[in-house]
């Protein structure tokens, strides 16, 4: 089984930026596509932006130009960093690790983005 655990969540200001990190651990096996989705109230889980571990990235729309995701693949390590936050960033971000016909998420953490 693989476990993820998500850290740099908190409250911000519009304008602001925020850096979330994930690290996994377990039976990592690659290849391997790791990534970040959000939530909020009564929507579907969306995805914010996946990695490969050979460095290929997909962005929502939504945050392109202003994110950047990146891994580490010797600590199995990821981290989006979030830049000119906006008030429709705010949800709940959760890791997302997927290989073959296995998925797995950590618990989530808390972007708020409020003046």
């Amino acid at each position: 089984q693989v476990q993820l655990v998500e850290s740099g969540g908190g409250l911000v200001q519009p304008g602001g930026s925020l850096r979330l990190s994930c690290v996994a651990s377990g039976r990592i096996r690659r290849p391997n596509v790791m990534g970040w989705y959000r939530e909020v109230p009564g929507k579907q889980r969306g995805l914010v932006a996946v990695i490969t571990d050979g460095g290929i990235v997909r962005y929502a729309d939504s945050v392109k130009g202003r994110s950047t995701i990146s891994r580490d693949n010797a600590r199995d390590t990821i981290t989006l960093q979030m830049n000119n936050l906006k008030h429709e960033d705010t949800a709940v971000y959760f890791c997302n690790l997927a290989r073959n016909d296995e998925s797995y998420w950590g618990q989530g953490t808390q972007v708020t983005v409020s003046s």
